[in-house]
């Protein structure tokens, strides 16, 4: 008996060693209820609700203690959470969840009168409240059905009654149906195209074996010479293998439907060019545009044009520039980027006046494309003077404000993105001298990112001194400096990469204020010869400058000092940044406008132009964006080793 209970004894000192240490302090315990909430552990949550009764952040424990039982609640019960937090983004956020529960169980008079209280706007709820209208016989909510038709994602289930309504009445025809799947194919949502391909007519019928087959080998579809394509479905299923093919090599996908274009009519023609030209143009392969001519009058998409307009572009073709921005609708043709090209275009095609308003109109802003514009213009750059200081009182109104209390809190214990959603909310509505206010209490707390996004939205009144904060200079300065780096980039990157938040981390794996991926430092650790190098010390600031500005200093140098090509590098890896150039050398706006991944393309732009005012604010040299943005050499022999190299493992990527 003795030796059973000694070795009891014995058996349970390890496990007792092991079990994780009971939360003490209330941030601790809220911790816990966190992770207990994520692992649907609602009877631990129960617990630990008791014990935080007064806490700052206890309704979040109510929350995800009622919103799972949503279903089952009684509207008494919902109530009283939504005036006890009536204002706060959690009761918009539990109003929303209600509504979606609502509306599946249909209780149609509860929904209509909860659903003018929720302040922002949901695709599913929005169906829903289309569902309640059409129930009450408003004839209107069907046709308003479309939009969530033809958006390229699964059709909400609020949606689903309606559009069945409209097949039935034969609003909506096998034409609607097939516009439908060839929008989520173009998306890759495979499976909501196939649930949209139950609506088609028995004659019509897509076979489930083949789209999928397609989907994950569409060279072997399209190799089947036995394929019937005087068949609908035929076609279009090779229409799809066309496109997928097309995403990995457009030149191939072209001689594929070279081959068989006779067998479709000029609409699917037009139609598949229009696919082949997008994917050559996000490849910028020249034969981007003569594609898109064999289009013809196809209709083409938003993203279609924006990529005609960026391969005319590359290929220095203006006449195309002014002809594809007339093809876009007019709120796409007032975007900043393509009104600053429609004026370079005219410029070009020598009228200055017509370039001038064109440039007048976004010149005054602070974007990559204002501060091109007015250079356009000759307007000499200078930094808007700080129109406005808030008062002591005011940081101090914002301080008490208790969705800014929360947001720091949650800050403060890591949860960055209840933190973002809890700041977002209680700055909607704002003015310029409130969101200034704002601003300053997040500077004085040490939440950078909030301060510096929360002061980019003022309209009227601005202080840049805060828009493009500085902090940690002393670390990123000293080793930009020691590595030769202009001190205004490595602050512009830093400010694009983290907003100065020394411990954030991306989902990707990245880390730091210089946002460094594991390979990439230990890879720079190494090269440098850090003698105490280890994954965990890469938040420290010091760590992640010195390891963060070496590699600049790195791909800048290897990329023949380019800034453009080094940024574009430090974003998507030195092998892509060389395979972006051209053939001839590019203006250093047209490449960071023809670059293919929407997040660099929209990095580089912000970075160059982060330089342009940290350079200001600084006190040192103002170049010009456009001379800093240079020009872009063209591919060389040295390219191709360098980017067989790197994907041999000699470099990260």
């Amino acid at each position: 008996m003795l030796r059973a209970v000694l070795l009891a004894l014995a058996l349970a000192v390890p496990a007792a060693a092991a079990a994780p240490p009971r939360p003490q302090t209330q941030d601790e315990i809220f911790l816990a209820a966190r992770a207990a909430a994520r692992a649907g552990a609602y009877d631990r949550l129960a617990r630990y609700e008791a014990q935080l009764q007064g806490y700052l952040l206890q309704p979040y424990i109510e929350s995800w203690l009622l919103r799972p039982r949503l279903d089952e609640a009684t509207a008494e019960e919902v109530r009283a959470f939504l005036a006890r937090e009536q204002g706060s983004v959690l009761a918009e956020q539990m109003r929303r969840e209600w509504l979606k529960a609502l509306g599946k169980k249909q209780q149609w008079d509860l929904f209509r009168a909860e659903h003018p209280l929720l302040a922002g706007d949901d695709r599913e709820v929005s169906c829903y409240a289309l569902q309640a209208r059409w129930q009450q016989g408003d004839a209107a909510a069907l046709e308003e059905v479309r939009v969530h038709w033809y958006a390229p994602r699964e059709l909400p289930e609020g949606c689903v009654p309606l559009a069945e309504a409209l097949i039935a009445g034969g609003q909506f025809t096998s034409r609607h149906v097939w516009e439908r799947i060839r929008l989520l194919l173009e998306a890759g949502t495979v499976s909501a195209a196939w649930r949209a391909a139950e609506y088609l007519p028995p004659r019509e019928a897509l076979d489930r074996g083949q789209l999928f087959a397609v989907a994950a080998g569409p060279q072997r579809y399209l190799d089947d010479r036995k394929k019937d394509l005087s068949r609908r479905q035929t076609r279009e299923l090779t229409m799809f293998a066309l496109h997928r093919l097309a995403r990995s090599d457009p030149l191939a996908a072209a001689a594929y439907f070279n081959k068989l274009r006779a067998k479709f009519s000029a609409d699917e023609q037009g139609y598949v060019w229009g696919q082949l030209a997008l994917h050559a143009a996000r490849r910028n392969l020249p034969e981007a545009l003569s594609w898109y001519a064999q289009a013809a009058d196809a209709p083409l998409a938003e993203e279609q044009l924006a990529w005609r307009m960026r391969a005319a572009l590359r290929q220095g073709n203006w006449n195309e520039v002014k002809a594809t921005a007339e093809k876009m609708s007019p709120l796409q043709r007032n975007e900043p980027a393509w009104i600053y090209w429609q004026g370079r275009a005219a410029l070009v095609s020598g009228y200055a006046v017509e370039a001038q308003t064109l440039f007048a109109r976004i010149a005054g802003e602070h974007h990559f494309y204002a501060r091109l514009a007015a250079e356009e213009l000759g307007l000499a750059f200078t930094i808007p003077p700080k129109a406005y200081t808030p008062s002591p009182d005011e940081v101090a109104a914002i301080a008490r404000e208790p969705g800014f209390q929360r947001a720091l809190a949650l800050y403060r214990l890591d949860q960055r993105h209840e933190s973002a959603r809890e700041w977002i909310w209680s700055i909607r509505g704002m003015d310029d001298k409130q969101l200034l206010a704002a601003a300053e209490f997040a500077r004085q707390n040490e939440m950078f990112d909030r301060a510096i996004n929360t002061a980019d939205k003022t309209l009227a009144l601005h202080d840049f001194s805060v828009r493009y904060l500085a902090p940690h200079r002393a670390a990123l300065g000293g080793h930009a400096r020691a590595q030769q780096l202009e001190e205004a980039w490595v602050l512009g990157l830093v400010r694009q990469e983290s907003r100065f938040a020394p411990a954030v981390k991306s989902s990707a794996g990245a880390a730091g204020l210089m946002q460094l991926m594991p390979a990439t430092a230990k890879w720079v650790a190494h090269r440098m010869g850090m003698q105490d190098y280890s994954w965990a010390r890469v938040t420290d600031t010091g760590v992640n400058a010195a390891l963060g500005t070496y590699y600049l200093r790195h791909v800048l140098d290897d990329l023949d000092g380019n800034p453009v090509l080094a940024t574009a590098a430090y974003n998507a890896g030195p092998g892509r940044a060389r395979k972006w150039r051209d053939a001839r050398a590019l203006e250093g706006a047209i490449y960071a406008e023809t670059i293919p991944f929407n997040e660099t393309r929209d990095y580089v732009k912000k970075v160059m132009n982060n330089t342009m005012y940290y350079a200001a604010l600084l006190g040192g040299q103002v170049r010009s964006l456009k001379a800093r943005l240079g020009t872009i050499a063209p591919r060389g022999g040295k390219d191709k080793l360098l980017a067989q190299r790197a994907a041999e493992g000699e470099e990260p990527q």
